[in-house]
Formats: structure tokens, sequence, C-alpha cells
């Protein structure tokens, strides 16, 4: 993977208008499928982001060992869920083991396999992955403790997403780096966007006027932010072409699936906090 961002001559509406779109579908998923299947919607749910994360970012970021990267990220996706899911009394803590043995298998996986080029990149790769992935697992946690929760914080996150996409489709000003089509302000209007559906769906996990504007704005930052880094990523492996070869939605995947799992633990907090 690179960690460069390199100027990209992709036109704006490839880069906003899929993944728009793929946040809507992500968030209706997580939002829609627990209350008409109960505990086993929100785990397919969060198994189907998952898996889309693990093939996406594997394909994304060129990770080297596609087949034994793509069975270590789904192994541990699998592993994660299966450690907030069957516990009676499950804890965020429980993931701990998960990451640790995942790691280890990813560094295995890595050092076993020849030739070893790219091994750095790709073992910062496993480490990101196995963090998101398990980070998406924290919506089971959330969706036992309040269905609600869960889909206000998928509601949320679709919003901001969305928002913030298309308002970079059409103004992406002040340009937050070169050759990278994310602008200031769609990051505001996304944050702002988010406090106000929080406010909007406030009944559903039970929070107050203000405090449902906080935990939204709060939600919709960490979201903004990491569809930026992902958007970083997206220009790189376009403009490398390897990405694009493999599969033109890889990029546009991780840049939705990514700042879902990002705000999950944060959200999972601020609900069970307040």
């Amino acid at each position: 993977m690179s960690s460069t961002a390199v100027p990209s001559t992709t036109p704006a509406r490839p880069h906003h208008v899929p993944a728009a779109g793929l946040a809507v579908v992500a968030a209706g998923l997580v939002a829609g499928l627990p209350p008409l299947v109960g505990e086993v919607g929100a785990l397919a749910a969060v198994l189907v982001l998952q898996l889309a994360l693990v093939l996406s970012w594997v394909l994304a970021t060129g990770m080297q060992g596609f087949a034994a990267s793509l069975a270590v990220g789904t192994a541990a996706a699998v592993a994660a869920d299966l450690a907030l899911v069957l516990p009676e009394d499950p804890a965020l803590g429980g993931l701990l083991a998960v990451l640790g043995v995942g790691f280890l298998a990813a560094v295995l996986q890595q050092m076993l396999r020849t030739p070893r080029d790219a091994l750095v990149d790709s073992l910062a790769g496993s480490a990101v992955l196995l963090t998101a992935v398990g980070a998406l697992a924290a919506l089971l946690l959330l969706g036992r403790a309040d269905d609600g929760g869960l889909a206000a914080t998928a509601l949320v996150a679709g919003v901001a997403l969305v928002v913030g996409h298309l308002v970079d489709q059409v103004l992406p000003r002040p340009q937050l780096a070169p050759g990278v089509p994310r602008g200031l302000l769609g990051v505001v209007l996304a944050v702002l966007a988010g406090a106000a559906t929080a406010w909007a769906v406030r009944d559903l996990a039970e929070l107050g006027a203000l405090r449902a504007a906080a935990v939204g704005a709060v939600v919709a930052g960490v979201v903004a932010l990491v569809a930026v880094a992902g958007s970083f990523l997206a220009v790189g492996t376009t403009a490398d072409g390897e990405a694009e070869a493999l599969s033109p939605w890889a990029p546009t995947v991780v840049q939705v699936v990514l700042p879902f799992a990002a705000c999950a633990p944060v959200a999972l907090a601020l609900v069970t906090a307040l």
C-alpha cells in the first residue's frame, strides 16, 4: 500500500457519486435489518460490511499474498463477531484476543510468503484491516444494548458521508490537499448534517435534544475525517491503476465502510455513557 497521495486525473463524479450511493445502501443495511430480524439481522449487516472491507482493502492497497490476506481478514472478522455474540455478557475488551491472534497470523503469513516484497507496507495494511473489522464488530454491542442507538448511528454516519461527498462533488473548497477532491466545506457541512440527523432521530436512542446533537456531531466528525482519509487512498490507488485494473469498486467500498468502522466504537462509548 502507498502512504503518499498521488495527484489524480480521475474526475470528481466517479469519486463522489458512487460513494454517496453506497453510503445510502450501507446505512440502510445496518439500520434496517435489525428491526426486521433482530440480532441475526445486526450480525448479517455487520458481517457484510466486514467482508466487503476485507476484499476491497486487500485489492485497493495492493497487499501481497492476496489469498492468504483474504483468509486472515475473513477469519478475524468472524472471530470478532463471535467474541461479541456468543458470551452472555460480552465486552469490547473481548476483541483484544482476536486482534492479538489476528496480527500474529498476519505477521506469519507475510513472513512465510516468497518473495517478501513490500513486507512493511503489507504488514501495515494488515494491522489497519484487523483493527477496522474489529471496530465494525462494535456495532453488534451497540445493537445488543440499544437497537435504536444502532439505527441512529447508521443514519448519522450515512447522512454525513452522503452530504460530504455531494458537497465535494459540487464545491470541494477550500481544498484539503492537492489532487484530492475533498474540501473543508464538505467536512463542516457533514458534521452539521450528522448533528441534525441525530437530533431528528433522538427518540430512537432515547437521548435528549442537546445530547443527541452533540453525539451526532462527534460521530459525524469522525466519519467525515476518516472519509477524507479514504479519499486519499482512493486517489492514490486510482493514480497507480492497480486497484482499478482489479476492481474499480474497491476504493469506493473502502471510502464508505472504513468511516463506518471508525465511528462504531466512538458511538458505542457515547451512547453507553449518555
